[in-house]
């Protein structure tokens, strides 16, 4: 991937506050919400006439289910990235449904030589359609499931291994998952693949109950920040990308957050 330096997920209800970035290079789109046939929103139109990158990024795919793959879901994600012209898509090794029914929440797989078979497969029967190739975003999870048989770093290298697919590093959820399970988050950025990395994924969360919960709704803290620097300070990856996905702060409140992850890992201000 080429290095975008810093952009932001594009959302409608912030379409305007991201035209109006001078700086920017690239955003993420939620792959659902573009239509496979419909005009692609007049918002990511406009960037990409301007030279800005747009990467589809898929919530629904459900690639460590144990099920095959949805064959229209992956012709979706193929046929958004062709429209707006996508330099890879991005999908999180996760489950999203079993026997027909729908989690509408992102879940965790259990660490195992099983699940690792059905996210190789599965990536494999997309990535026969894609045009582009495809990233691998780890996800944030509150509880692990017993008699796990690898380490984190483990499964997720044997998967990028064996899939050949690239790796789309949630900063946040690095945070959040060491911070719930008591563990130190620069042991796995140490064990970790760094060269297989795409982009970066950095948001906000927020404790409840003793957990803390990635919510994509809270500014960034000054740990997750911080491991922005640590991983830049061992390798740099080519692109970061602030996730907001709702209660969506005054213009200046964004602007300050892009800024601090441009100081955090050494890129130009996009603002």
């Amino acid at each position: 991937m080429t290095d975008y330096g810093v952009g932001i997920g594009w959302r409608p209800e912030i379409a305007g506050f991201v035209a109006e970035l001078p700086g920017l290079r690239f955003v993420e789109v939620v792959a659902e919400s573009v239509h496979d046939h419909a005009p692609v929103p007049p918002g990511l139109a406009d960037l990409r006439a301007r030279g800005v990158a747009v990467v589809p990024h898929g919530v629904r795919l459900s690639l460590g289910g144990a099920e095959p793959v949805e064959p229209a879901r992956v012709t979706h994600l193929a046929t958004v990235a062709e429209r707006l012209d996508a330099p890879l898509v991005s999908e999180h090794i996760a489950f999203v449904r079993a026997g027909g029914v729908e989690a509408g929440h992102l879940l965790p797989l259990p660490r195992s030589r099983e699940a690792v078979d059905a996210v190789v497969a599965n990536v494999a029967r997309t990535r026969a359609e894609l045009p582009v190739p495809i990233a691998l975003e780890p996800i944030a999870a509150i509880f692990d499931w017993p008699d796990d048989e690898l380490t984190e770093a483990q499964f997720l290298t044997e998967i990028l291994e064996r899939t050949e697919a690239l790796l789309l590093l949630d900063i946040a959820n690095v945070y959040a998952n060491a911070r719930n399970r008591g563990t130190d988050p620069l042991e796995l950025l140490d064990a970790l693949p760094l060269d297989r990395i795409a982009y970066c994924h950095v948001a906000g969360g927020a404790e409840a109950g003793g957990i803390y919960h990635d919510t994509h709704t809270d500014a960034v803290p000054e740990p997750v920040l911080a491991l922005v620097a640590e991983l830049c300070a061992r390798r740099r990856p080519p692109a970061l990308l602030l996730e907001r996905d709702g209660a969506y702060p005054a213009a200046d409140a964004l602007r300050a957050e892009l800024d601090a992850i441009a100081k955090a890992s050494g890129y130009p201000a996009v603002t």
